[in-house]
């Protein structure tokens, strides 16, 4: 099972940062996941959204694909997280431009993107994430309600992605939590695809995750992959 660090180590030291991603590294990550965003200065930088870039001074893609391609994290994977769509372009030859197609996957919830990097650079591995949410909302007042129609699109998942894996639009399911089930790690396994989990930070889950089969798990504290269960 990959261990995909969240944002780096968001627990650690603040997400989409230098400190944070040599937390994840020092933790023994096997992937970094970081987030794309867009500003309206035009500027792509790594951060969650629009309240997380205004409240620090956020680095640029390049500046972040440059730490990205030094020496120290050659043996990791990245996980590049684009928050809407419209600059597939820049990532890709971004990637491209360091030698970091490779080793890297690129998430969204917008299938119009992923088909465009497809377009753009089929050699890198692409994911779709679901459910297309701004925030989560089990951690709310709502979080009955999203219960509920999380056991309906969990159940639908398998069967949404198994055309998208076959026609090789997608190579990966990033799915929460609460979406993942033995039907959809069975149809990644054999259509060749992946299921990686978010976010995921509680040790015991984990665990039940990792002998469900999935293929990586996303955490905001790496020292929890670590933890004996």
């Amino acid at each position: 099972m990959k261990r995909v660090g969240h944002k780096g180590a968001d627990h650690v030291a603040p997400g989409n940062t230098i400190p944070s991603f040599e937390a994840a590294l020092e933790h023994g990550v096997d992937m970094i996941e970081f987030d794309v965003l867009r500003l309206a200065d035009g500027r792509l930088v790594l951060a969650h959204d629009l309240e997380d870039a205004a409240g620090r001074q956020p680095l640029t893609l390049d500046e972040g694909l440059d730490h990205f391609a030094g020496e120290a994290y050659a043996g990791v994977e990245l996980d590049v997280d684009m928050k809407i769509p419209g600059y597939e372009r820049e990532v890709a030859e971004g990637l491209i431009a360091r030698g970091l197609a490779e080793r890297s996957l690129v998430s969204s919830h917008y299938l119009e993107s992923l088909d465009e990097v497809g377009r753009l650079a089929p050699q890198i591995r692409r994911g779709l994430s679901v459910p297309r949410v701004r925030r989560d909302y089990t951690k709310t007042p709502l979080a009955l309600p999203a219960l509920g129609v999380a056991r309906v699109l969990r159940a639908r998942l398998p069967y949404k992605v198994r055309p998208l894996l076959q026609a090789g639009r997608i190579h990966a399911v990033m799915a929460h939590w609460l979406l993942v089930s033995r039907r959809l790690v069975d149809v990644a396994h054999a259509e060749g695809g992946e299921v990686y989990v978010w976010t995921v930070d509680d040790a015991r889950r984990i665990e039940r995750l990792r002998a469900l089969g999935v293929h990586a798990v996303i955490s905001n504290d790496p020292r929890l992959f670590a933890t004996p269960s």
